[in-house]
This record gives structure tokens, sequence and C-alpha cells, in this order.
């Protein structure tokens, strides 16, 4: 800033400055207004963030009315997050952030597998230096991307050439055609294991794929594809009885049922069969059994189904209050099942009254059933003997706490009310619900098997229905491999194609057990 003192006497030197002045003023000016102008778009996209945040917590964390159904909110949620991504790119745009020295690696985004192949580029500068000499490298930046090129299909070619001997008349010889899931077909086994896993891991259906293979050329009409899956489900199902038979050895499984709507061509309608849902999970107490499962199919819900299935097992078997479980007390020749039952459904009883109503008595439930859920917390990952010693000192004495206040609480309400038919459902159970009070290797509740029925529901969904009691059947034996695949950790395409390559080659039936997905993982 001049001063008076400072200001020149000629006028003409005057007029630049004060020409000078309101230049500066103006430039200033402009600047406030654009600095105005980007902090009302911020503030703008500081009230959208926080819109799409109530948004995203209420799809995730909000009531069921307000997530729709559990299946289908993950749209809803991978939807606001890509919202919030735009809203933060804007920012980006507006105020780029200050480059200091080389990218840094986001927090959180992972590390490239090693196995994934490595395609390097170099992006060299000019390596001759202004003065003439040639510069020598003194380090480097590296940095990777993930890149994805879409399914590319190729063609094996396998020639056979004949040989003859020119010498003597001793015929001609040929190596021997390597064996096929498909005889004469076109399908490696390699892409059978595709179509399984497209069709029963990602949900595709086979018409869905036949279109995505027609845009590249290949066309392959829907029942060609499902020909391959039934011929290969053909040749897995030794392993799936495998699979079954394994589960059925161990001293401790979860049971679980799940509708599985089939057409009925006889009627034009579908007809109501189930999955049967057979698991072992005893990752929770660090056991020595690898986890799996194994479903099956059977045209209804009635308890003898789980009597077939379970024929040859004896031991603990945790499952929900279904009545149908019962029967498996019927089971001949077989020592005696216990039954372990569910603490997650009579949470949900008690839980279903607190929605939009007041229910003290069921508030009081769930907060005493939440006390002995932060004990389980603790208990997880230790020894079945360190879990039972646990659950002997900290949750006996509530689970003592809990049946006086059970017995009290059904004194005060009537037994036709909802609370009341909550409360007895409770005590209906009760001996199976304080069986994980004796032995370490229980769980407090069935949803290790409910997890693994998951994807059968969304693959419901998906396809409506199975399109005959034999395609539910596959469907059921399939799903069986590729979700035990999953709790092993194990690519179930790899295993797949390793399976069906191993048994057209042929895998003896005595080493069956070796093809099971945790064995392949080893």
């Amino acid at each position: 800033m001049s001063f008076p003192a400072d200001l020149p006497d000629d006028i003409d030197a005057l007029k630049a400055l004060l020409v000078t002045a309101e230049a500066q003023i103006t430039a200033q000016n402009e600047t406030l207004a654009e600095r105005d102008g980007i902090i009302e778009r911020k503030e703008d996209r500081i009230v959208r963030l926080e819109k799409l945040l109530a948004d995203f917590k209420r799809a995730l964390y909000g009531a069921k009315s307000e997530k729709g159904h559990p299946d289908q909110y993950h749209l809803a949620l991978e939807d606001i997050e890509t919202a919030m991504a735009v809203v933060h790119a804007e920012d980006e745009a507006v105020d780029p952030p200050k480059a200091k020295g080389a990218s840094k690696p986001l927090k959180g985004r992972g590390v490239l597998p090693k196995h994934l192949p490595r395609i390097e580029e170099v992006l060299a500068p000019d390596v001759t230096c202004g003065c003439g000499a040639e510069r020598h490298v003194i380090g480097e930046d590296v940095s990777e991307r993930l890149d994805i090129v879409p399914a590319q299909f190729r063609v094996i070619v396998t020639r056979r050439p004949k040989y003859a001997c020119r010498s003597c008349e001793a015929g001609v010889i040929q190596a021997p055609a390597k064996p096929r899931v498909i005889e004469g077909g076109m399908p490696t086994e390699a892409t059978i294991a595709s179509v399984i896993v497209s069709k029963y891991a990602d949900h595709l259906p086979l018409y869905r794929q036949s279109q995505i293979y027609a845009r590249q050329g290949v066309d392959i009409d829907r029942s060609t594809l499902a020909f391959w899956v039934g011929k290969a489900a053909h040749e897995l199902r030794p392993v799936h009885d495998a699979l079954l038979a394994h589960l059925k050895c161990s001293s401790k499984l979860f049971m679980d049922e799940t509708p599985a709507p089939v057409l009925d061509p006889g009627r034009g309608k579908t007809k109501k069969g189930y999955f049967w849902a057979l698991a072992r999970d005893d990752r929770a107490w660090n056991g020595l059994e690898p986890p799996g499962v194994a479903f099956t199919y059977a045209p209804g819900r009635s308890g003898k189904y789980a009597t077939e299935i379970l024929q040859g097992f004896e031991g603990i078997l945790q499952v929900d209050g279904y009545a149908g479980y019962n029967r498996v007390f019927d089971l001949r020749n077989n020592a005696p099942i216990q039954l372990a039952y569910c603490w997650a459904h009579a949470r949900r009883k008690l839980y279903e009254l607190t929605q939009n109503n007041v229910a003290p008595i069921a508030e009081e439930g769930l907060k005493q059933i939440a006390a002995l859920y932060w004990i389980e917390v603790n208990a997880r990952g230790k020894t079945a003997n360190e879990r039972l010693a646990i659950r002997q000192t900290e949750s006996a004495p509530k689970i003592a706490i809990f049946k006086t206040w059970l017995d009290h609480a059904r004194t005060q309400v009537s037994t036709k009310s909802p609370t009341g038919d909550a409360l007895k459902y409770i005590a209906k159970y009760w001996d199976g619900l304080i069986l994980f009070l004796t032995d370490g290797r229980i769980e407090m509740d069935s949803n290790a098997v409910e997890r693994t029925i998951r994807p059968i529901a969304l693959q419901r969904k998906n396809a409506l229905f199975a399109g005959h009691d034999a395609g539910a059947r596959n469907w059921a034996m399939i799903a069986s491999l590729i979700e035990t695949c999953k709790l092993n950790r194990v690519e179930p395409h790899s295993y797949l194609t390793g399976v069906l390559t191993a048994i057209v080659n042929g895998h003896k039936q005595k080493d069956i057990n070796q093809l099971l997905p945790w064995n392949y993982a080893v």
C-alpha cells in the first residue's frame, strides 16, 4: 500500500498507479467470487454426501422394512457407494490433491496376487543428456494396476499322426486319444467347469451364457450347455456321495432346510421341494476336520427325509426348532442323536415382538441373550475344553438367571399372546438350547449352516425354480462341491477342472476321498 507522502507528483504517473490498483482490486474480487463459488459447490457436495451416508446407513443397519430383502440390499449399497465416488471425483476435479513425490498405493487397496501373470511396460525418458553424455539408471518407480481381458476362447487342436513301417507289415500305430468328459464333443474339462461355476456359483443361467458366447462368435445352444452340465454332474456324483459320507462320520453337524421350487410339468405349476443341508464347521474351536456342506434334494419337508439323510450319523446335531427333526430320534440301528437348538431362532422370536411395539419383556430377554453372545465372542477361536471352561464360569450363571426370568415372565402373559408364544418356544426347546454349556464344540446357534444356504437362495431368485426333480438333485450336488470349495478357500473352477480331468483319466473309486475339496487344497 502506498502512503500519500510516497505518491508521485506527476499526474500521468498517478493515473497509471490508479489503473494498476483498480486492476488488482478487480482480480481480487474475481478470486474471491471464484473461491465463494468453490465453497458453495463444496457445501453442496457435503450436503449430498451426508444424505448418501444416511441412505447408506439405513440400507446397512436400518429396520427390515427399510432394508428390503437381505439378498437385494447390496445392490442399493453399490449404487450409493458409486454416487459417493462421483462426489469425491468432483471435489478432486475442482481442488486437485497436491502431488508430493511419487504416488503411493491407496490405503486398503490390497495387494495384487503374485500368481497373476505380469506384463511389464517400461516408460523411459531420453537417455542422452544435454551435455552429450548418456544417462545411467539410478533407480525406478514401480506401480501395478489390475487389468482384465474379457473371457477369451481358444481352440486346442490335437493331432495324432499315424506311423507305419516301410520295412515290414507290422501295421499302423497311433497314440491313443485322450479321454474326455464329452466323448467326441468340443469342450475341454476347463470349459465344462467354467459353465458349471458360472451357473451355480455366479448364478448365470445357461441361456445368458449362450448369449455371452455368441457375442464372441461362438454359437453354442443352451441345450448343448445343459448336456455338458448333465454329463459332468453324472461324473461328479461319486464325489458328492463321498462328501456326504465323510460328513456323517463327524461327531457334530449342523442341519437345515430351504425351499426348492420345482416345475411340475403335469400341472403347469411349480411344486415345493426342499434342499436339506448337512454341514460341518469346527473352525470356531480349532477342530481338525475341514469344513464342508452337502445338500440333498427331497420332494418335501417331512422329518422322514432328515431321517433318511442322517442314516449312519451318530452324535450332536445342531438345528432350528422345526418339529420334523424330532423324527431323527427314531433312527434304527444307530446310536442316539442329541439335538442342540439354536439361540438365534429363539432370539428372533423376541426381536420380532420389539419391532414397532413396546415389548419390555421381549427387550429384557434380548438383553440377556446379548450378554451370552458377548461371552461367545471371547470364547471363539479357543479349544473346545477352553470354551467349555469359559461357559461353565461365565455363561452358566447367566443361563440360571435367564431361566428364572423365563419362568416368571411366562406367568405374566397369556400363553396365546405373541409374547407368550415366544416364551413358550424357548421353554419347549430349553434342554437343547443349554446343551452348549456341556460341550465346547457346540455353537450357540446354527448360523454356520444358514450361511451355506444363502447362495442357494440367490440362485433360486435368479432361476425361480428347478425344471425337474432330477435337475434339483443335480443343483444340490454341484452346489455342495462349490460351497465346500468356498469354505476351504479353494478356487471352484480350478477344482472342478482338476477333478473332471482326474475322473476321465480313470481315478479309482477306492481313492475317491482324494478328490474332496479340502484334499485338493493340499
